[in-house]
């Protein structure tokens, strides 16, 4: 996402475009977040001689806006007829391989010095096993005219030769920090009236995810008018923050009872143990207590997130989670 406010470092334009694409930046410059992964693609759009890439990292990171902006840089003009992107909603099987992607890898398209087509595959990570053998070959007989850029969650899914072929590029989440300057330039080019806890609950639900802060922005803004904490937990349904920390507080207070209150208030709202866990995980994070309480309760919820993740998802679980918590409170105060 762009941290410069200049139009033109914009993909979209016009009222009905969702925020993320109308804010996407479309120069590698405006690429906010992940510094190194940016630096150095940097250096590849001055220097050209891209060489065959992994991006790999979680959602909403800025992975294809990267390699679309990398791409927009090095080929200019000839952007259209020298880059092919298939998404994984596009039917990318060992077919496709043979036929379409080794098409355009034969195809002669004429390009400055130093510059090669690019086909891009978004989401690689879901391509099956043969599609990804079909394309390690093509990648080496056509390596001095075509340049691929993998997209991917996780880098382990995809096969070895073809890792071996590429340089991997990883990508981490993003800080508040950055999140909230992204947000302030959208915030300023839409005039969204705003309180400064909303945009910290949009940081807070969005988890270092650009895509999901400026979507939960535009819901919020557009459900409600205005974007405050308790109109962006309407608009996200998260577990708000405040209850989990309520619960925390009872049980570091010893209150076991008024936690499990509060857990069964959540519970009866609707929200899935899953929902509730993550939420109670980020509030430890962040929460003010002694670092070695804090590192056990770290702990207790990543077992129960276990569990949970295993299909045990109920109410027993995360009572018997809280009273693991409340165990760790009262062993520590004996100590």
């Amino acid at each position: 996402m762009a941290s410069s406010s200049s139009s033109s470092s914009y993909s979209g334009s016009g009222p009905d475009i969702p925020w993320v694409e109308k804010y996407r930046p479309i120069k590698v410059v405006d690429i906010v977040g992940n510094q190194d992964a940016v630096a150095r693609f940097q250096v590849i759009a001055r220097d050209g001689n891209m060489p065959n890439l992994i991006l790999a990292g979680p959602p909403g990171t800025g992975k294809t806006t990267s390699v679309l902006a990398l791409a927009h840089e090095l080929l200019g003009p000839n952007y259209k007829e020298a880059v092919l992107e298939l998404n994984a909603s596009d039917d990318r099987g060992i077919d496709v391989v043979r036929n379409k992607i080794k098409m355009f890898a034969q195809k002669k398209v004429t390009l400055p010095l130093g510059r090669h087509k690019i086909i891009i595959l978004d989401e690689a990570d879901s391509m099956t096993s043969g599609a990804q053998q079909a394309l390690r070959r093509i990648m080496e007989i056509y390596s001095n005219s075509t340049r691929f850029a993998l997209a991917c969650n996780t880098s382990s899914k995809i096969i070895e030769p073809i890792q071996s072929r590429c340089a991997l590029v990883r990508f981490s989440r993003l800080t508040e920090e950055e999140i909230l300057s992204r947000l302030m330039v959208v915030v300023a080019a839409e005039k969204v009236p705003y309180a400064p806890e909303g945009l910290e609950a949009i940081i807070f639900t969005a988890d270092g995810d650009m895509r999901q802060a400026l979507n939960n922005l535009q819901a919020t803004n557009s459900g409600f008018g205005f974007v405050n904490q308790e109109n962006v937990f309407k608009v996200c349904d998260q577990p708000h923050p405040l209850h989990v920390k309520n619960m925390i507080r009872n049980v570091l207070e010893g209150k076991f009872d008024d936690s499990c209150a509060g857990l069964k208030q959540l519970y009866d709202l609707g929200y899935s143990p899953t929902d509730i866990i993550t939420t109670l995980f980020r509030v430890i994070k962040n929460y003010d207590m002694a670092e070695y309480i804090k590192l056990e309760f770290m702990k207790e919820t990543g077992f129960a997130h276990m569990r949970i993740c295993d299909g045990v998802g109920s109410y027993l679980q995360l009572c018997g989670l809280l009273a693991k918590l409340a165990m760790v409170r009262e062993t520590a105060k004996a100590a």
